[in-house]
């Protein structure tokens, strides 16, 4: 049974942490499984949330998770709405937005294999960082290389949205938080 975690705090320490690679044969381990159930799980009722790297429920592995929301926030965005409408079922599913099961992409060992030069500036929070939010500027688009939670390779490009999101994540992993890289950071909770 996975269990929603609590998500830590900057000034957490494990935040500020180069988290540690996972040994292949340990992915399909029950430690490593229960791991990405409870992430799943606390990303899932953490309503603001598109990602979540393990450091962020204290544990110092490179493994994330994101949401297939933010594909659906990337399609939004193209067809011209630049907020999630609440009152409007989206575009390819008849529930409200709110209620619905986002399928999550499990990232682990995550490395980088291609990034395009051109950036785009856009708004980032992180549910680690709560109340604040700041102007980032990011790689359009990217490619990862990484193993999914049955330890199969896979290679995966993402661009807009879904590639901010990547490389929010993968700062993570790196001990880098959102607030390092922005500028006109936002209190929002004052």
């Amino acid at each position: 049974m996975s269990i929603v975690k609590l998500i830590v705090q900057e000034p957490h320490k494990v935040l500020r942490q180069m988290a540690k690679e996972v040994l292949i044969p340990e992915i399909l381990t029950p430690r490593t499984q229960n791991l990405i159930a409870d992430m799943k799980e606390t990303l899932k009722n953490t309503p603001d949330g598109v990602g979540l790297a393990a450091p962020q429920i204290g544990v110092s592995l490179r493994i994330f998770i994101v949401s297939e929301e933010a594909e659906e926030i990337d399609r939004a965005r193209k067809s011209g709405w630049e907020r999630r409408n609440r009152e409007t079922p989206e575009i390819r599913n008849d529930k409200p937005y709110e209620e619905r099961e986002w399928k999550c992409y499990v990232y682990i060992n995550p490395v980088i294999k291609n990034i395009a030069r051109k950036k785009t500036e856009d708004s980032e929070g992180c549910l680690s960082v709560r109340g604040k939010y700041g102007t980032v500027k990011r790689h359009e688009k990217i490619t990862v290389e990484a193993y999914d939670e049955s330890g199969k390779k896979f290679t995966r490009g993402a661009s807009n949205f879904f590639a901010r999101v990547l490389q929010h994540e993968l700062d993570h992993l790196e001990g880098a938080l959102f607030i390092d890289r922005a500028e006109k950071i936002m209190d929002t909770e004052k």
